[in-house]
């Protein structure tokens, strides 16, 4: 089946359980008035890249609430989380380096892979003992081991202690993308497990979903931002995070962590519609219900979008395990009336096709 785009317009009254806004802090008024008036101060665009004219004392600000959020050392801004994944994993590895690769990992990771040129070994999902296997068959090699901290397709967490302790056996990287995992969980599930800080654990986030903006950025120790600053090619050749983005990302970072009802709302209503649907709950915001097949998903879709409720679809080529899936978001920006509405229709239509 062939995919489409479809532009939504400002007043859309459809309930979006679709998008990635976790904690509905994109319409947030504080957030959209720190976009508006960093557009009104400093223009539309960086204007630059960042080694250029394009580092704002607003990224700045932005890096240091990150950081201290995070717990790490340090933060670095990029334009898109997908430019962090290309840039982190294009610095620290090579054509002699060897990179342990989690079968799921999203697309910017499987690229940044590509485009590095390292040497791969890609293991079954969250398999540590695989992990540590494929350390061990090239002993003093510098390695990447790649992992999210939750999942996007089956939202499942990773074995992040497991990992990180593996990791350390052999003197290797991980490096996690908190993608799904910031705001949802707080500071993330690096930090919650007591991660956060150690020199062999590196961060990659975006600020598109939780924080409801645009942008990305890699989080650890100086040496490291610094050899990103002088050596990924996504940073260097990239124009500056613009300054309405960057700002709307940095209000809504602030109102994260003063408002952890959000996370909470979120775990709630996550839980109580795999209840509803007898599915497993997820350790993130998006709750995945299989499908026959593809026609089913996507017929399934379309049922909900005429009774005013909005999900994702994943089929493949874009589900690593080939099994079509409906992708349910549920994010705290909802009202509970509309929320509610769009429970009982989910489950009436996904019992449908059952």
């Amino acid at each position: 089946m062939t995919r489409t785009l479809k532009p939504r317009g400002p007043d859309d009254r459809v309930i979006d359980l679709a998008g990635n806004d976790y904690l509905g802090l994109s319409g947030d008024p504080d957030v959209r008035r720190a976009a508006a008036e960093a557009a009104m101060l400093w223009g539309g665009g960086a204007g630059a890249s960042r080694l250029v004219t394009g580092t704002l004392t607003l990224h700045g600000d932005l890096e240091e609430e990150l950081a201290d959020w995070l717990g790490q050392p340090g933060a670095l801004t990029f334009s898109t989380g997908y430019h962090a994944n290309l840039s982190i994993v294009g610095a620290l590895a090579d054509r002699t380096a060897h990179v342990v690769s989690d079968a799921h990992i999203h697309a910017s990771l499987i690229d940044a892979v590509r485009l590095s040129r390292a040497q791969l070994t890609v293991v079954p999902h969250n398999d540590v003992d695989a992990v540590r296997a494929a350390l061990a068959a090239r002993p003093g090699v510098r390695t990447l081991v790649l992992a999210e901290s939750v999942y996007s397709v089956l939202g499942d967490e990773a074995p992040l202690t497991e990992l990180a302790e593996a990791c350390a056996e052999h003197g290797a990287l991980l490096v996690v993308d908190e993608a799904h995992g910031v705001g949802v969980h707080g500071p993330g599930l690096v930090h919650r497990h007591g991660l956060a800080g150690r020199p062999d654990v590196l961060v990659t986030a975006t600020l598109s979903k939780s924080l409801g903006s645009q942008g990305g950025a890699v989080l650890g120790p100086r040496a490291v931002l610094d050899h990103l600053v002088n050596t990924a090619r996504p940073f260097i050749f990239d124009t500056g995070l613009a300054p309405a983005s960057t700002a709307a990302a940095l209000a809504a970072a602030r109102i994260a962590r003063s408002r952890p009802d959000l996370s909470a709302t979120i775990r709630a209503r996550v839980t109580g519609l795999a209840q509803t649907l007898g599915v497993p709950a997820p350790a993130g915001a998006v709750l995945s219900v299989p499908m026959p097949s593809p026609e089913a998903a996507v017929a399934a879709q379309a049922s909900l979008v005429a009774e005013g409720v909005r999900v994702g679809c994943f089929r493949p080529p874009s589900v690593p395990d080939g099994i079509s899936r409906l992708r349910v978001t549920a994010g705290a920006g909802v009202t509970d009336e509309n929320w509610d509405r769009a429970v009982k229709a989910i489950d009436a239509i996904v019992g449908e096709v059952e």
